[in-house]
């Protein structure tokens, strides 16, 4: 099956072309170095350096916790960083020190991988998350180079298309060194898969520090604004539409009410920015850019957060946010960083993609749930109306961004671990 896979991989290489080029129209990232992605590389081979994979934005913001520890631990450390997409490579390159490397992910062809491991030869393959690539993983365990899953997560919607391709999937997951596990829910799937499950560590995205100048900046320009700044943080398509929508449904209710809320919008993609302030103009609204603000942010209806890296700030700035990717059955993005900057989520129905996290902030009163977006402006409305309760909300967000700490440590030390011991023994480290 994996022979059959390989050939499929291979004779899409033509399509990945033409689609690195169409996303490069809007993304110039995307034409950066495509020939690293078939294995072919600029840089000189290198040997024994500490691989890390961190597909997109996500990935690598979790990674860069746990790098800032490792290299605590071990400053002589040396990284080669992979990614898949413009995004994470971009924010990727503020990892780097003298003497790491980064280069694409190779597309998951046989060719394409043995060149990457031959050219790189690293001496610990780390993951992040969800990334399980069946001629990657098969050719590491041939090589004899340690491969681990750390932060790994699985949703019930990955695990049963995991399911369909066990033939390709299973021997991918049992060929891992050792996984790290989010929650004890998504061990129970990966270990159904036949993971080597060593551990259940929490999310390392609880580790991280909003960065203070960019949190204190954002507190300032609240103080500064005259109305309430309700964020759609991290939104995907369709759902700035689905916000407009609500919005304009509750100014017909309610217009002195509505008018004294200050909307913020920051698209999850940087290629939609421009599509977003479209669709805000086309209501005749006014739109401010943050990409176009100096001091402070611009008089206008709507702002738009089109800046990558400066989420501290947005949530500083923002009394409340709505949680993009769950107002569409998208699976939710990740809430950690605003509950860490003490800003409450209203989260739609759908947030599978997190769902533990999700879960237990709602329970903790750091996020509260809603069945749809015009019910969520209504929740915005409520909250406004009660500003004892949304300074309660505030306080619990903090409270449960505190109370989960505590992965990064635990994934460092299981790292080390593997560092540390004989060749030999890579499967029985980690745990």
């Amino acid at each position: 099956m994996r022979a059959l896979y390989s050939l499929l991989m291979t004779l899409g290489q033509p399509f990945l072309r033409r689609k690195l080029r169409r996303r490069g129209q809007k993304e110039p990232g995307y034409l950066e170095a495509v020939e690293e992605r078939f294995g072919r590389y600029g840089v000189p081979p290198s040997r024994g350096s500490l691989w890390v994979h961190a597909v997109s934005l996500g990935e690598t913001r979790a990674a860069a916790i746990l790098l800032e520890r490792l290299r605590k631990e071990r400053p002589e450390l040396r990284l080669l960083l992979t990614h898949g997409t413009a995004t994470g490579r971009a924010e990727g390159a503020r990892l780097l020190q003298p003497g790491d490397v980064q280069v694409w992910q190779p597309w998951d062809t046989p060719r394409a991988v043995q060149r990457f491991i031959a050219h790189f030869r690293p001496c610990l393959g780390i993951l992040m998350e969800t990334e399980i690539w069946p001629n990657l993983v098969a050719h590491c365990k041939a090589e004899g180079v340690p491969l681990v899953l750390a932060n790994a997560r699985l949703n019930e919607k990955s695990f049963a298309q995991s399911q369909r391709l066990s033939v390709l999937s299973e021997p991918a997951f049992e060929s891992l060194t050792a996984v790290w596990a989010q929650t004890g829910a998504d061990a129970e799937r990966l270990r159904a898969l036949g993971a080597p499950v060593r551990g259940v560590f929490g999310n390392l995205k609880f580790d991280a520090s909003p960065d203070s100048a960019q949190l204190l900046r954002g507190r300032q320009w609240a103080g500064q604004n005259a109305r309430p700044v309700v964020m759609l943080a991290s939104s995907r398509e369709g759902e700035e539409a689905l916000l407009r929508d609500a919005v304009a449904a509750w100014r017909q209710r309610d217009p002195a009410m509505a008018a004294g809320v200050q909307w913020l919008i920051v698209p999850r993609h940087p290629q939609r920015f421009d599509d977003v302030a479209a669709l805000v103009r086309q209501r005749g609204l006014t739109l401010s850019r943050r990409s176009e603000w100096k001091d402070a942010p611009e008089a206008a209806d709507v702002w738009l957060g089109d800046s990558l890296g400066e989420m501290a700030l947005y949530y500083g700035l923002s009394t409340m946010a709505l949680l993009g990717g769950s107002f569409e059955p998208l699976g939710g993005q990740n809430l950690i960083e605003a509950a860490a900057c003490g800003c409450p989520v209203i989260m739609g129905p759908s947030t599978f993609n997190f769902a533990e996290a999700a879960g237990l902030a709602e329970e903790a009163g750091a996020a509260l749930r809603v069945d749809d977006m015009p019910e969520a402006v209504d929740e915005v409305a409520r909250l406004l109306a009660d500003r004892p309760a949304l300074f309660g909300h505030a306080q619990y967000a903090m409270a449960f961004a505190t109370a989960h700490r505590g992965a990064a440590s635990r994934t460092v030390e299981a790292v080390l671990a593997l560092l540390d011991a004989p060749a030999s023994a890579g499967k029985s480290a980690g745990g």
